[in-house]
Parts: structure tokens; sequence; C-alpha cells
């Protein structure tokens, strides 16, 4: 077990998950949980600290959700943020009242005890980022006031005795200026972190977990080269080795060479032991494909599929493996709802890529196995690197399930996918040769399905025009098209024009998200 663990309760927040990323950007490992917790539980746990989130309820709403004074009552350190901070006051005695005027957005806090242990060496005055219609009115007894703004005449307060604190601001966000300050005194200084946790540390437990789990048994997992199964794999290796048998179905709908890639890496003669076993099935896809030009047509089409061929290779190992693997990640489980229900994630109607119904039917375990359930994919990165999966793969460029499907207006054909692969690779090529491709979100080149007349040395010709894509996004819901230096733009031109049969018109997308989507389909 961890030496070290911050527990977050989750009260419906919309920022749990950041608060999670500056938690462990300060070296502690932490976890999300529902707030409906108990108290006897969370002691179990064994935490260093506990978190309130915020939520959008008011402590007065009928179902508003709560807790008990247990909680407070561990002899645990409590930071309780935004709704967290009314609820602490609520529960424990103070008054919480409807303020007359709603506080969103940037306000400026003023410190008002200094000798603060969470407000230490934080400036007198600085930007803090609010979110609230209730406010606390009076604190709690043996709570004292340490910080207002204008309109919240308690935006923090605490009992340095009992070790509870509270924050009506966000200190998560990057508008609050002193906010990873804020966390860091929580976190290293109330709670006493040593801030020692690292990536080599999590692959070095998480691989001796996964011995003491899964024993001699084997394990299935669908590899898709993309970083989340392929850093489940190689934790996977090293743990059981010639235990895990890896099916990478190819689809035909990758980008150039990365199947081939993957073979490589984890087939013979690869640095990772273990059974990899590759589904050449493009034409199969192909086929089902074949006459389909509706979108949301050829994603169906591709998810069902998927499942019947990897079904097939599971059911030639039903009798030898025991557990399914899949690369879940942090952002699936909390993204699931609500924290109660999180752990059904992926396992519920579907375990390691295999509706349920199937699963039972070849008698595999129903829970699968999960090494990265608790990682962001920065981490999963980290992690990649310290068991030596190549750059390539752990930074590998976002790509959607159904692949070149969704970057190919119109019907999908051999002819047609060869022609995204071929240009993607220029265009990434050139943009990485022009270093400017670091602070990009995404980029990749499509497939209109416009056809247009062009000149080609003597000849009239009437090829397909290349469409090429870079954005710029933090969290892929909004998106702005990325200023592709012109010449780079122009050297790409002439390369997928003269380089890649069939095309004879490159056009530049700088549609935003929204309206559009990053993807083209």
């Amino acid at each position: 077990m961890r030496e070290e663990k911050i527990i977050i309760l989750d009260f419906g927040g919309q920022y749990k998950q950041l608060i999670a990323r500056r938690v462990r950007e300060c070296g502690v490992y932490c976890e999300i949980h529902s707030h409906t917790l108990t108290a006897e539980k969370v002691r179990g746990m064994k935490p260093a600290g506990i978190i309130f989130t915020g939520g959008p309820n008011s402590v007065f709403a009928k179902d508003a959700p709560s807790c008990g004074r247990d909680l407070f009552e561990l002899g645990v350190p409590v930071l309780g943020i935004c709704y967290g901070s009314q609820l602490m006051a609520h529960v424990l005695g103070g008054e919480v009242k409807t303020a007359p005027t709603s506080e969103y957005g940037q306000a400026v806090v003023t410190v008002d005890e200094e000798a603060s242990p969470l407000l230490k060496d934080v400036r007198k005055e600085s930007t803090v980022w609010m979110s609230h219609t209730d406010y606390i009115a009076r604190v709690p007894e043996g709570f004292k006031v340490t910080s207002h703004t204008a309109k919240c005449p308690v935006a923090s307060m605490e009992d340095a005795v009992r070790r509870l604190y509270a924050v009506q601001f966000h200190p998560e966000v990057l508008h609050t200026e002193e906010g990873t300050k804020i966390l860091y005194n929580f976190v290293r200084g109330i709670c006493g972190c040593r801030g020692d946790w690292q990536m080599s540390a999590f692959a070095e437990e998480t691989i001796r977990e996964l011995r003491e789990k899964i024993g001699d048994d084997h394990v299935l997992l669908g590899l898709s080269g993309g970083v989340d199964s392929t850093v489940t794999a190689a934790l996977l290796s090293r743990a059981i080795g010639k235990q895990l048998h890896c099916v990478f179905v190819d689809h035909g709908l990758m980008r150039k060479n990365e199947g081939d890639e993957v073979e490589r890496i984890f087939g013979e003669g690869g640095s990772f032991r273990l059974n990899f076993t590759r589904v050449n099935a493009q034409e199969r896809f192909y086929r089902k494909l074949t006459g389909q030009s509706d979108p949301e047509t050829k994603r169906k089409i591709i998810g069902d599929e998927f499942p019947r061929v990897f079904g097939e290779e599971a059911g030639k190992l039903a009798g030898k493996v025991r557990y399914l693997a899949q690369g879940t990640i942090y952002p699936d489980v909390v993204e699931s709802g609500d924290g109660s229900k999180s752990d059904v994630i992926k396992s519920h109607h579907n375990v390691g890529g295999l509706p349920i119904e199937v699963v039972r039917e070849l008698g595999f375990d129903e829970t699968p196995i999960e090494p990265l359930r608790m990682l962001f994919k920065d981490e999963v990165r980290r992690v990649g690197l310290e068991l030596g999966v190549p750059k390539e793969l752990v930074y590998r460029q976002p790509f959607p399930g159904p692949g070149l499907a969704v970057r190919i207006v119109g019907e999908i054909t051999p002819h047609k996918v060869q022609i995204v692969q071929e240009a993607d690779a220029i265009f990434r090529e050139e943009l990485h040769k022009a270093g400017v491709d670091k602070d990009l979100g995404q980029y990749f080149a499509a497939l209109s399905n416009m056809r247009s007349v062009g000149v080609m040395g003597d000849h009239r010709t009437y090829g397909l025009a290349v469409v090429l894509r870079a954005v710029l996004t933090s969290d892929f819901m909004t998106a702005e098209a990325a200023e592709i230096p012109w010449d780079v733009l122009k050297i790409c031109m002439t390369r997928i024009i003269n380089e890649v049969e069939g095309v004879n018109r490159v056009l530049y997308d700088i549609s935003s998200k929204p309206p559009g989507t990053i993807e083209l389909e």
C-alpha cells in the first residue's frame, strides 16, 4: 500500500479532476471518491488528508450531498473548497446564507491571518476564482476567518487545532494566482506529505501488485497501438511475461506504418516478453464499409466489427485465459458520472473490449485488470517512458477509435486510405522538421470527397483534395486552428501533390471547434 495518500471526496464539483492533478503535481498520490464514503471507510484508507470538492448544490437544497460530523473527527486534516467549505460550516454549526449578490469569476482576496498555515507565504492581496451563490455568514465554534473579499466575508476559515480548513474560492484553477501555493501548503505542510510519489515508484508497485493478483493465471489484452493500451501491455509484460496474450486487431485504418511499428515493439524479437498476435483484418473491414458514406454508419460498422474480430481470437484462448485487461485511465473512471458509480466504467456492459455476455460465455473473470485506472494521460506517458516504451508511441498523436474512417469523407476504399496515410506522414514529418509541432493539440491530413480539375505536366487531371488540419487545444472540448507558417504549408502542399498519387489540390482547414469538430467526420 502507498504510505501517503490524499482522498478527494466528490460533491459534484466540475473541477475534481483538476484538484487531483494539482495534488499529484505536489508529488503526492491522491484518489477521487464519492462523498457517500463513510468515515469508517475513509479511516481504513489511511489518508494523510481529505479534500472536499465544490459542487452545484446549496446546503439547504433537498437531497443536497452531505456528510457526517464524524469525518471531521478522524484526526485527519480536511480542506473544504467552495461547496465543501459551506458544507463544513453547515455541519459543524456555523451559518450559511444565500448571498444578496452572487460572486462568479475573478475577485480580489485579502489575507486577514498571515500566520495561517494554509496561507503561508501567500500575498496580502491576490486574484482568486469565485463561483458561489451561498456564503458562510458565521463560522463554526473554534474557527476564525483568515481572508475575505469585497463581497464574501469568509473567503477562507480555519480551525488550526483540529486541522480543518476551508476556502470559498477555487485554488485548483489557474485564475487563482496563489492557488498552487495554497494546495501545496495543505498537502505538504499541514498534511505533512513528503511529496516523493513518482512514476518509477508507481510502476514498481503496480508490477508487484499485478504479480500478486494474477499469480499463475493468464491475461488477454486488446492492443490498439494507443498509448493507454501500449503502457498497459508494458506493465503486464514486466509483471507476468508470457502469461500475457496481446491481440492487435489491424483494421487497416491506422496511420502509415503504425501497425508494423506495434508489431515490431511487441512481437517476436521486440523488447517485451509476451504472446503477441496480429490479426490482419483490413479486407474484412473494407468489405463491411463498401458503399457506406454516412459518418455514423461507418463508425457503427467499425464499432460492431471490432469486438467480433477480437472475440474470435479470445475464443481461441478460452480455458487458458482467466482475466481480460484494458487501458482504462482516470478520466474514464471519473467521467462515468457519480463517483459512487465510477467503479463500473467499462466493466458493466463491456469488459476488456468484449460484451459482458461473451465474457461470461468464454468463462473469463468479469472484473478487468486495469493497472492505469488511477492515472491521467500525462502520467500514463511518464510510466511508458519509465518502462522503455519508445517515445513515438508514448507521445502518439490522439487518434480516434474508428481511425482514418473519420478522416475520409464519403466511402472508404483501400486507395483512399493509402492517400491519407501518405499525405498524413508528409504533413507530420514537415511540421516536425520545422519545429512547429510541439505546441499543437492535434494535427493530421484528411481526405475530402471533392474532385477538381488540375494540370500536372502537360496533362489535365481530375484529382482529389487533401485537407490539412492542425489545432490548438487544452481540453479537446474547444479548439482553434493553428497558424502554420506559410512556407511550411507550401512545402507540405508541394510534396503531397508530387508524391501522393491521385491528389492535385491541398487545402488547410481554419475552422474552429465549435462550430466545427476537430476531426472531419
